[in-house]
């Protein structure tokens, strides 16, 4: 009797479905290996000293900075990498501006009670979103941020056994598999968008204030430039985004009022208007001082 074989569908398949369905709705993507590492490696690996490219070469290889929500760019890229058996998801772009909070299990502690925790302390709740469950059972909970608000990576600063994935970070996208095995959605929050960060958790995700002053009392001659240079060198899509990063770090280290008219001079070589600047800024100084 003649039978039908079935041919498995191979992962690579598999994982670019996934990510075409996710950069249908706006989530830029980039192929992952077994080990969730970016799957395709370094054009630069072979160079002599630093390589600060970051995708400018055109080339493919660049991690998170390969990002991209175009479907024959995703397509190109996991044909470059035939060994994919994930995607990332790339956190901090627009239109959704993705915060992952890693709830870790494999550190002894209990992450969830840890957010609980902070949850009642800081009045506020987590809402209704996507969550993704990895393989040793901890949880990736997506939250939308504003589109002014760079929130950084860390971890285990927000609690013991808590990761926050946000600008330059990804996350692991549901429907990967990795040695360990498969990256799931929680039934019922697949089709979610993700929910916008509570504003009580959104000031924990960013880096605490520090002295408005420097100690010493004076600037040292040259201070912050290398913030100024930032936000020169941002591309359009990414002017105001930089522009608020420079600032927050700014502020934080008492440079705010100093760089100021710097950083508004560099926002409007790079297009932006000096009254988009100077909200950003305004934006930046609230959230790392608090009102005034």
């Amino acid at each position: 009797m003649a039978t039908t074989a079935r041919h498995a569908v191979p992962p690579v398949a598999l994982a670019l479905a996934h990510a075409l369905s996710a950069a249908e709705r706006g989530l830029a993507v980039i192929p992952l290996s077994r080990t969730k590492l970016p799957a395709l490696p370094s054009p630069h690996r072979d160079e002599a000293g630093p390589a600060p490219c970051h995708g400018e070469c055109g080339r493919p290889g660049h991690g998170v900075h390969d990002a991209t929500t175009d479907p024959a760019r995703v397509r190109e890229l996991f044909a470059a990498a035939p060994w994919a058996t994930g995607y990332g998801i790339a956190c901090g772009l627009p239109p959704h501006h993705l915060i992952g909070i890693d709830l870790d299990t494999k550190s002894g502690t209990d992450s969830s009670a840890a957010l609980r925790e902070l949850a009642l302390r800081h009045l506020f709740t987590i809402p209704d979103t996507v969550v993704v469950v990895t393989p040793s059972e901890g949880r990736h909970v997506w939250l939308s941020g504003p589109a002014d608000v760079v929130v950084p990576n860390s971890a285990g600063r927000l609690a013991p056994g808590i990761d926050v994935r946000g600008a330059g970070g990804y996350l692991v996208g549901p429907g990967s598999r990795t040695d360990h095995g498969e990256y799931r959605t929680i039934p019922g929050t697949a089709l979610l968008p993700p929910a916008p960060c509570p504003p009580a958790l959104l000031r924990l995700l960013l880096p605490p204030a520090r002295p408005e002053h420097p100690a010493g009392g004076t600037t040292p001659p040259g201070a912050g430039q290398g913030l100024v240079q930032f936000v020169l060198a941002a591309h359009e899509g990414q002017r105001n985004t930089r522009l608020f990063w420079a600032a927050c770090r700014a502020y934080e280290n008492g440079l705010g009022e100093t760089l100021s008219h710097a950083l508004i001079k560099a926002a409007l070589t790079t297009g932006l208007t000096e009254r988009e600047a100077r909200a950003t800024l305004t934006s930046a100084s609230r959230l790392v001082r608090g009102p005034r």
